[in-house]
């Protein structure tokens, strides 16, 4: 990834966090969005756990995987 496309990558990540904080103040925000963060984590590592639980049993996993995909009309 070039340099120009990480900073225009940054400040589209920033543009669409200032959009989703709408009127709440950025210490508000930080909170609720670690929470989904740490979810997320989580979430991630149970799946990690339940397809190595499967692949011992000789069962292909059985929880499907949907890349998470952000999309940002500008």
């Amino acid at each position: 990834m070039s340099e120009e496309q990480r900073r225009r990558l940054q400040q589209q990540l920033w543009n669409i966090a200032n959009t989703l904080r709408g009127k709440m103040n950025a210490d508000e925000f930080r909170d609720y969005i670690l929470g989904f963060i740490f979810y997320k984590y989580l979430s991630e590592k149970i799946q990690r756990y339940a397809d190595s639980l499967l692949e011992e049993d000789g069962e292909p996993p059985r929880i499907f995987r949907r890349p998470m995909v952000v999309s940002h009309a500008a």
